[in-house]
């Protein structure tokens, strides 16, 4: 070989690595290296924009400060209020340990893939949701729109709860507490208690009355309730000041709100299994009714609550994973995520049955005790004869089992005149089979059971404090979920549109704090998220599998993740999920159909609640709702169908990372016809190749390989190449 030829060799090895040795050896490296280097036109170039002032350059892409705070923050996003108070009550409502068989089958066809399906696509393209999906294809770019929406609505009401829960917790701080005992009436003659409170009990007169001072129905607004109102900004004054900086402020926080919740869990069980009834509670819970479980309705319930408690279709679960290096395992977290949300709603299960088998255990000893001077009248009355009771019967210390028994006897000897005894039989088991869920099971049920707790005051802060926590991890992954897509999309200030974001939501959000509040909050809970989230979910799955196309998603996962994953994934997105959700889109289409709209209004007069059927105008707010969330998909679709506005015109195509900043790159680029080379529109760009990126040494160091070998997603030009302009992302 000539002598210049040997130096031309030297040359070409010194800029090009072509050597998978050289490659893997350099890959720790180049972990450090990728967070300072630079995509660049040419040097001019690069300082023109670094200091031009008022141009596209955003800051630095925020990041977790650690893979801990970023799985509490998905942790704190994916386990809410449905975990404590919806869970518990599907699992007693349909089969008791027997629900968590459909629960956990549904939670590995739909649960695990589809969340793993959002945290991919997240952190491959690192966007919010309106991002991601106008990458993969512009005409589906309403689908980020369409969570942005249901996300507004759900965070609505969602800061509401928050806000009841702020009230019971400032309430918390004095002994008794104030729904220990029903308020007496005074009048000039005489004392007495409130009729209402008397009709009901002490917890639910005091929710409805004292701190909902509910109306009695939708269209009687009562005006604004002040109470509730100042707790709902305050909510919201807590959201804004966590969220103002993103996930930097955010994240610090997730430490606590995230791990707070378990710790009062673990503290309530532990204080719950020294209670009187608390085994009868989980017994109750976990006896397995085999046959119930064979019904559909009990599976599209579970299949229900594995999507919601997932936080599927919300975009926050894809914002949260878009702050993620590109070879984070996404794969662990999916499945780490999944589990601890499913043995949280297993823990507060058994947490709220031990504490609900205690106040069975109490109401049912009132039961006995009442009963038992009934039947102690009528024996002195001669209506019964003593002959009829078990000489061992003690009627001064009776248990529920003696009282059973001689129920039972007495039950069968005067079987024509039972009725009129007014005898009731006290099974523990009646009691625990009453069903209750939502603000029944929180602020009325368990605010209950915990007054006959010893340090009750101590124990019903510590249960608030919980709820306020637990809504307040949700609420960051929802407001993320409007935030991070907008962000990206439109280029404006976090801070700002933080800020606004949530006075616009205060001021919307008066509609719930009125004394008819309450029925809206149920509105809304009903019709603004079940099924645009469905819709949404399918779409997602669809624009992946079909449009981009799995088997390119499946070689993406490999780049990122370091191997490839199981195909059972590649059956699930492919074949099962989609199957799976659009039944349970059908069955919940039905399940509207066949349910007359309606909601349960506080009847002051009869101290109970009457299923009232919505007026016309709100027939219309309930439609309308739906329509809204799932809107922007046919706009969106339409827009860029017809062409009306330029895909490659201030599109996410246009922009890409330069020092770890946002930048646009010019439009219209000529000559090479690598779409991932030149900025070409997220409709033309096919899915990149890892394998084939052209890696070059980082300009100005020549000793460092910033090589990023396919780790960090599509392939960084780390050259100062003035003929190719920066790639796509």
């Amino acid at each position: 070989m000539p002598k210049n030829s040997k130096v031309v060799k030297r040359e070409l090895d010194d800029e090009v690595i072509e050597s998978v040795k050289d490659l893997l050896s350099n890959e720790d490296s180049s972990d450090d290296a990728f967070k300072k280097s630079e995509l660049m036109v040419d040097d001019q170039e690069e300082k023109d924009v670094d200091v031009e002032e008022g141009s596209d350059v955003e800051d630095e892409r925020p990041a977790w400060n650690s893979k801990l705070q970023y799985i509490l923050a998905q942790v704190g996003f994916s386990v809410g209020l449905g975990n404590v108070w919806r869970f518990p009550y599907l699992c007693q409502k349909n089969g008791g340990g027997a629900y968590l068989v459909p629960y956990l089958i549904l939670l590995l066809i739909i649960g695990i893939p589809l969340f793993f399906l959002e945290l991919a696509v997240g952190q491959r393209i690192r966007r919010g949701s309106i991002g991601v999906w106008n990458y993969i294809s512009p005409k589906l770019g309403g689908i980020g729109f369409a969570s942005c929406v249901v996300c507004f609505f759900v965070a609505l009401y969602y800061n509401v709860i928050i806000g009841w829960s702020l009230f019971y917790f400032s309430q918390s701080f004095q002994h008794p507490l104030p729904w220990d005992q029903c308020p007496l009436v005074k009048n000039a003659s005489h004392t007495f208690v409130e009729p209402e409170c008397e009709k009901s009990s002490a917890t639910t007169y005091y929710w409805y009355r004292e701190a909902l001072n509910i109306s009695s129905s939708l269209s009687e607004s009562g005006g604004l309730n002040w109470k509730m109102t100042i707790c709902l900004l305050a909510a919201w004054v807590m959201v804004c000041l966590a969220m103002i900086k993103g996930i930097q402020s955010s994240g610090k926080i997730m430490y606590f709100s995230s791990l707070f919740p378990y710790v009062v869990l673990l503290c309530f069980l532990i204080r719950g299994l020294l209670l009187n009834g608390s085994v009868d509670g989980i017994r109750h819970m976990f006896t397995p009714k085999l046959e119930i479980m064979l019904e559909p309705k009990v599976w599209r319930e579970a299949a229900t609550q594995v999507f919601f408690a997932l936080g599927l279709g919300f975009g926050g679960v894809i914002a949260f994973s878009s702050y993620n290096k590109r070879d984070n395992n996404c794969h662990f977290d999916a499945v780490l995520v999944s589990f601890i949300n499913f043995f949280t709603s297993v823990l507060a299960t058994l947490v709220v049955f031990a504490v609900l088998g205690f106040k069975a255990n109490i109401i049912n000893e009132k039961c006995v005790t009442q009963n038992s001077e009934k039947i102690l009248k009528l024996l002195k009355m001669g209506n019964l004869s003593q002959d009829m009771i078990p000489h061992h019967i003690n009627f001064s210390s009776i248990t529920a089992e003696d009282y059973n028994l001689v129920y039972d006897i007495i039950q069968k000897v005067k079987e024509e005149q039972f009725d009129s005894l007014g005898l009731k039989s006290c099974q523990i088991e009646d009691e625990l089979g009453k069903a209750v869920q939502g603000t029944g099971l929180a602020f009325i049920a368990f605010t209950e059971a915990m007054t006959h707790f010893p340090a009750s005051p101590f124990w019903s802060v510590m249960f608030f404090l919980m709820l306020v926590n637990l809504g307040l991890g949700s609420m960051f992954g929802t407001i993320e979920g409007i935030i991070t897509p907008i962000v990206d999309t439109f280029k404006v200030r976090k801070e700002i549109l933080t800020v606004i974001c949530c006075l616009v939501a205060f001021f919307i959000g008066l509609i719930f704090v009125q004394r008819s509040g309450n029925y809206f909050v149920t509105m809304f809970d009903d019709y603004s998220a079940t099924l645009p989230l469905l819709i949404v979910v399918i779409l997602e799955n669809i624009a992946v599998v079909r449009i981009y196309g799995i088997d390119k998603f499946m070689e993406d996962l490999k780049d990122m993740l370091g191997f490839s994953p199981s195909q059972y994934y590649y059956y699930m997105w492919k074949y099962v999920s989609p199957f799976v959700l659009l039944c349970l889109l059908v069955a919940s289409i039905v399940q509207m159909g066949l349910s007359p709209p309606g909601y349960n209004a506080w009847i002051e007069d009869t101290a109970m609640e009457e299923l009232h059927s919505y007026p016309t105008w709100g027939m219309i707010v309930c439609i309308s709702l739906m329509v809204l969330a799932i809107l922007p998909v046919p706009i969106v679709f339409m827009v860029r169908r017809c062409n009306l506005i330029d895909d490659s015109s201030g599109s996410l195509a246009s922009v890409s990372y330069k020092r770890g900043r946002i930048i646009k790159e010019p439009v219209n680029l000529e000559g090479d016809n690598t779409s991932l080379i030149h900025g070409k529109s997220p409709s033309e760009v096919p899915s990149p190749n890892f394998s084939k990126n052209i890696y070059r040494k980082q300009t100005g160091s020549p000793t460092l390989d910033t090589a990023p070998n396919g780790r960090y997603g599509i392939g960084y030009l780390m050259a100062d190449m003035p003929d190719m302009p920066e790639s796509d992302l």
